[in-house]
């Protein structure tokens, strides 16, 4: 409608910048995405978001653009939308992102990281709706998080809080990319369900899963994990088990330390143990001094891979 007002919404990431437009009801009514060279100039990283919001905005003249929003890899403060030092991102060191964009655009700014921006997108507009206090949990190539308290993301002291997917819960367990050793992220992530199954097919290749990866264990996926557990292979049943497990020990803890209203998760790997959901919160019996877990739903996030997208469009105010 030609009198609504839109935000943009980016997420950008060490290979592409998406960008959407979205009303006030969360929906992303047109899309954009170019290539980000993460290894190039700061001036070339900005000129890859610029273009993202240039395909956007053509053809938007009748349409009124209140706000930009930004997920962005961080380290990165959320107040100034400085983003400090990302791995993934070495073009950006300790640079004016939301000052950069806001003087091309003439619009207000706001920056965060991915998953705190996520999980506001699901409270404004998605599986959190009409709850206080939400845990928010995205588990792909690697485990994000982020938590809202009152409706407003929980930050911390510089805006690092809320970095779970590094919650250590086993300290003999392998060493995370972080330098840790048993984050959840290293035990419970997509690349760590695919090492678990490798490390069985050491001692049984008769599996759906062998099979799968062409005999080539070092070929094997979280999704050839669920294609082979789909048609009963038994060392399939025995990683998703311990996978659940894992998360389930792992919720708990968040459950003892937060109590939030509900859990969310997202993330492509999220959406293949969608139906383990309830498997997840029958296995806090017992992990869980909290007298009443089972009060708490957990429940699959509404954005699959526009999380980032809506994500970012959710920091800005919409009218």
């Amino acid at each position: 409608m030609p009198n609504e007002s839109y935000v943009v919404g980016v997420d950008v990431g060490g290979t592409k910048v998406a960008a959407g437009l979205v009303n006030a009801g969360g929906e992303i009514i047109k899309h954009a995405r170019t290539p980000m060279v993460a290894t190039g100039s700061a001036a070339s990283g900005l000129a890859a978001v610029n273009a993202a919001i240039q395909q956007v905005l053509e053809g938007t003249s009748d349409r009124k653009i209140t706000a930009i929003g930004i997920c962005s890899p961080g380290p990165l403060d959320p107040k100034t939308g400085v983003v400090i030092n990302p791995p993934n991102l070495p073009c950006w060191r300790n640079f004016p992102l939301a000052d950069e964009v806001q003087a091309l655009h003439k619009v207000p700014v706001k920056v965060d990281n991915d998953a705190n921006a996520a999980a506001l997108a699901e409270v404004k507009w998605g599986a959190g709706r009409g709850y206080k206090n939400v845990f928010y949990g995205t588990v792909g190539t690697g485990i994000g998080t982020g938590i809202i308290f009152d409706g407003r993301i929980y930050h911390g002291r510089t805006g690092a809080a809320a970095e779970g997917g590094h919650m250590g819960i086993d300290i003999h367990g392998p060493r995370c990319g972080c330098g840790k050793k048993g984050c959840v992220e290293v035990l419970a992530s997509g690349p760590g369900i695919a090492r678990r199954a490798r490390q069985k097919l050491a001692s049984n290749s008769n599996s759906k899963v062998f099979e799968l990866a062409q005999g080539n264990p070092q070929h094997v996926t979280s999704e050839m994990v669920a294609q082979a557990y789909a048609v009963g292979d038994p060392l399939a049943r025995e990683v998703i088990e311990e996978t659940l497990d894992v998360l389930a020990y792992w919720l708990g803890n968040i459950v003892d330390l937060v109590e939030p209203d509900v859990i969310v998760m997202g993330g492509g790997v999220s959406t293949m143990l969608s139906p383990f959901l309830e498997d997840i919160r029958k296995r806090w019996n017992g992990m869980v001094v909290n007298p009443w877990p089972q009060q708490i739903p957990v429940v699959l996030a509404r954005y699959g891979e526009d999380a980032g997208v809506a994500g970012a469009a959710a920091l800005c105010p919409t009218n």
